[in-house]
């Protein structure tokens, strides 16, 4: 295991919208200076994170996917310069910074690609690229039917030295890590090659591959990914606090405790690719209760900005269907106003219970109350002086009594005064066992 990662809080943030950028690169010649302002730096930190999960910065056609120069910082955010001074004023602050890296496909602008077309499948470029046949013809194949995202052939060893130039480029410049895009489409063994030549150069190097659906456990074990995004944890976390259906969460837990015993997991309730969590919450009196889940599990939780405030977004299937959960942000944090009361101090609380209780990144949990709107979740550390926190919720119209000490402490509530163990209807608490 890397060193640091245990610890890590990712606060993620999609660079292109946060600073409203345009919707398409600029022309040549055109340069703004806008990566993120440092001052959000201290923001992080306000909330407890420690970790800067910065989405595409590479030079791209329009949404940062699609990549035409992996070497030069996209010119709608910035320059090197732009980047070394935010990778740096990062640091300063004790934050670690993690890149997003688009290496299963490149953007049909780029150099590449173009060539490719032009000079057929049989030539020096068109080898670089995966292709098909259509009308009889044979084109570029793409990812997921995007057509202006075309795939790269990871069989052809100059895709694994490209990649692997860029990964080391970057983390000499700085970063600690990459998120690898879109990773489920890219096979196994091609990371197995990739990794280890970086991982002697980068030895504390994280890496996390993105899967949506899978063998979790099988995708990591054969390409030396450090962790995997745990997609199948937040769909249950959401589900099955609308459904009022814990019995689904708790199955996801018997899965996600596998998980954890191979690796550690991304967890996340929000990110730059699925509706806001304030949206996909039905009830807003459960949406602590979503937190609370984020930051009580195993795991290496991200919190993706504008979550921490409430923001609404809903994600649609159309063009331009992402831009509501991709939205931009003021010049300063005092210039953003909560869309929920109390819910950026609901974080930092949260934040502040799992930095206190480390051993909650790789935790045994163990369900001790189960049903369908009431759940009791039990958190031990492998070290005998750690203490069993609880994390109690209820989603039903009655109080919820357990058999707590009353020597317990409460470490987090949604009705602090309430003696420990004893949740108001619709209500949540964390306690550490006397």
């Amino acid at each position: 295991m890397i060193d640091w990662s245990g610890t890590a809080i990712w606060w993620q943030v999609y660079p292109l919208g946060f600073v409203g950028a345009e919707p398409s690169r600029l022309p040549a010649g055109r340069l703004e200076h806008r990566l993120p302002d440092v001052s959000w730096l201290d923001h992080l930190i306000s909330l407890g994170c420690n970790g800067l999960l910065l989405g595409p910065i590479f030079e791209s056609e329009s949404h940062g996917y699609d990549t035409v120069d992996h070497l030069a910082i996209d010119r709608r955010l910035g320059d090197d310069h732009d980047f070394d001074r935010l990778v740096a004023a990062a640091h300063d602050r004790g934050i670690r910074v993690l890149l997003d890296g688009v290496f299963n496909h490149l953007g049909r602008a780029h150099p590449r690609v173009r060539a490719a077309v032009q000079d057929g499948p049989d030539s020096e470029a068109g080898r670089w690229l995966r292709w098909t046949e259509r009308d009889g013809q044979p084109v570029p194949d793409n990812f997921e039917g995007h057509d202006r995202l075309v795939a790269l052939n990871h069989d052809h060893p100059p895709v694994a030295e490209l990649v692997t130039g860029v990964l080391d480029r970057w983390l000499q410049r700085g970063v600690d890590g990459w998120r690898l895009d879109a990773a489920y489409q890219v096979p196994a063994a091609f990371w197995a090659g990739v990794l280890p030549v970086i991982r002697e150069r980068h030895p504390q190097a994280w890496f996390v591959g993105e899967m949506i659906h899978g063998d979790y456990a099988g995708y990591a074990a054969a390409s030396g990914l450090d962790s995997i995004t745990q997609y199948e944890l937040w769909k249950a976390i959401w589900s099955s606090i609308n459904d009022h259906n814990f019995f689904e969460l708790s199955w996801a837990l018997q899965r996600h405790a596998d998980f954890v015993a191979a690796f550690q997991p991304l967890t996340f309730i929000g990110n730059h690719d699925v509706t806001r969590i304030a949206s996909m919450i039905t009830d807003e009196r459960h949406l602590p209760h979503a937190v609370a889940l984020l930051f009580f599990l195993p795991g290496v939780p991200s919190v993706y900005y504008g979550d921490g405030d409430g923001l609404p977004g809903v994600k649609e299937d159309r063009l331009g269907g992402d831009d509501a959960i991709r939205p931009a942000f003021p010049p300063t944090p005092d210039q953003l106003t909560p869309a929920v009361d109390g819910l950026p101090d609901l974080y930092r609380q949260l934040i502040a219970v799992r930095r206190r209780h480390r051993y909650l990144a790789d935790a045994t949990v163990d369900v001790e109350l189960l049903e369908d709107e009431r759940l009791v979740l039990a958190a031990s550390g492998r070290a005998a002086d750690e203490s069993v926190l609880r994390l109690i919720l209820n989603l039903s119209d009655e109080p919820l009594s357990t058999d707590s000490s009353a020597g317990d402490a409460v470490l987090a509530a949604s009705a602090p005064g309430r003696p420990p163990g004893d949740v108001e209807p619709h209500g949540w608490c964390i306690l550490a066992a006397e």
